[in-house]
């Protein structure tokens, strides 16, 4: 067996060298160039038919979904901003009504308070006055007393001066000399 195996192997080897002899390639061999270019045009128009009647309907439908899927973001996108848009305005308005509402509080609050600090200023002023006119009769009374107490201490005072330089004098002529002194005449 082996002397028969090595016999087809030199046939195989041989055949193989009459090819290379005869040209190389078999593609580039210009005897079958008809029949190339007949299954060439074969295959290109099955695979036109195969890409134009299921591939490309499918790319199409495809395309056509991804545009109508954008077309529909886009639109739903223009709606949103819209509602934002308009929530936008209804916030500031909210705020702005707010503001308002808390400055009329504000003023209110002020207006009750400016009342009771009025109502407070002359409590406290009626008082004072109180007190002023209560403290005026005292210092009057102070003053009176203390000038009858001058009065009689310049009387007591006049008497024994007069005493000690040995005058005599009664009572009612030390009185009416010192009460004229006093009230600014001359004696």
């Amino acid at each position: 067996m082996s002397a028969e195996t090595a016999a087809e192997h030199g046939a195989t080897a041989a055949g193989h060298a009459t090819e290379a002899a005869s040209g190389g390639m078999p593609q580039l061999d210009f005897s079958t160039f008809p029949n190339q270019m007949f299954w060439l045009v074969v295959a290109l128009v099955v695979l036109y038919f195969i890409l134009s009647r299921v591939a490309m309907p499918r790319i199409g439908s495809v395309l056509a979904e991804r545009t109508g899927t954008i077309t529909n973001d886009i639109a739903a996108a223009e709606t949103y901003k819209q509602q934002a848009a308009e929530a936008e305005a209804a916030y500031h308005k909210a705020l702005d009504d707010a503001r308002a509402a808390a400055a009329k509080v504000i003023e209110e609050s002020r207006a009750e308070i400016q009342k009771e600090l009025d109502l407070a200023i002359a409590k406290a002023d009626a008082e004072i006055a109180a007190r002023t006119a209560e403290s005026e009769a005292r210092i009057a009374e102070i003053r009176e007393s203390a000038a009858e107490a001058v009065q009689t201490v310049a009387k007591d005072t006049t008497k024994e001066i007069l005493s000690s330089f040995g005058v005599s004098a009664d009572g009612r002529s030390v009185t009416s000399v010192v009460n004229a002194r006093l009230k600014g005449g001359a004696a």
